[in-house]
């Protein structure tokens, strides 16, 4: 049976190991205080800024003054769309975003945090429902909810990601890596008072990725072209850029 291991993880292979953000029945102020403590966690460590340079990589100047529709799924409490938000007042673009989230208690936290954003709108969904796959967007982003599927859901998901979207899908995950692992020990155990998140950020870098996973993902998907860039603090943006529609 896999376990946590201080000095020895197995980085050879992605982990089967669950995260305790998997139960999508936990709730109250322990969900409250472990969603903010990792918005304060990607924030820190210069998360956001990797999902807002995919969505600016995938907009065009020539779509300003129009709307574009953005959905966040596994969006939690909906930090990168208040984000993205502020963002994209400032830059004279009009967004309306979606946050798509399986726990019910995360959208009803993420909609009391987005009080003052009236572009962003929630829904309660699992992403693999019938009801979720009829839903088109300009783009979709994924930050941080990839590594939670196996190799074959992902596949499977992905495809639909780029199916439903009109100009791309923005993923920004994990790099899954020994040094990762040790540095993001290190960062709990000085600026990181949350068991669930110390755990689960350890866990999610063992379900990260290698390079040549995406890239392997990449090519089942041949009809747009893909960006794969490492980047601080061990991450990968994938953009999924389809060829520019007027909207």
């Amino acid at each position: 049976m896999e376990s946590l291991s201080m000095f020895k993880p197995d980085t050879s292979r992605r982990t089967e190991m669950n995260e305790i953000m998997d139960d999508f029945g936990l709730n109250g102020p322990e969900l409250n205080k472990t969603l903010r403590d990792l918005e304060h966690i990607n924030s820190w460590l210069g998360g956001n800024k990797i999902t807002k340079d995919g969505v600016e990589k995938l907009l065009n100047s020539r779509i300003k003054g129009k709307t574009i529709k953005i959905a966040d799924i596994g969006c939690g409490n909906g930090a990168m769309m208040r984000k993205l938000g502020v963002w994209g007042r400032n830059k004279g673009y009009s967004f309306e975003f979606v946050g798509i989230d399986a726990n019910s208690h995360a959208i009803q936290i993420a909609k009391e945090l987005s009080k003052d954003y009236p572009e962003i709108s929630f829904l309660n969904l699992n992403i693999f429902s019938d009801e979720f796959q009829k839903m088109e967007f300009d783009i979709i982003l994924c930050t941080l909810t990839l590594h939670h599927f196996k190799d074959k859901e992902i596949i499977n998901l992905v495809k639909r990601l780029h199916t439903q979207s009109r100009l791309g899908v923005v993923i920004n995950d994990l790099h899954r890596s020994r040094i990762a692992y040790f540095l993001f020990r290190l960062f709990c155990s000085v600026f990181v008072n949350n068991e669930i998140a110390r755990k689960d950020g350890l866990v999610s870098i063992l379900r990260g990725f290698k390079k040549r996973e995406i890239e392997e993902f990449s090519g089942h998907i041949r009809a747009s072209d893909h960006y794969i860039h490492w980047r601080w603090a061990f991450r990968y943006l994938w953009i999924i850029k389809k060829k520019y529609l007027a909207l």
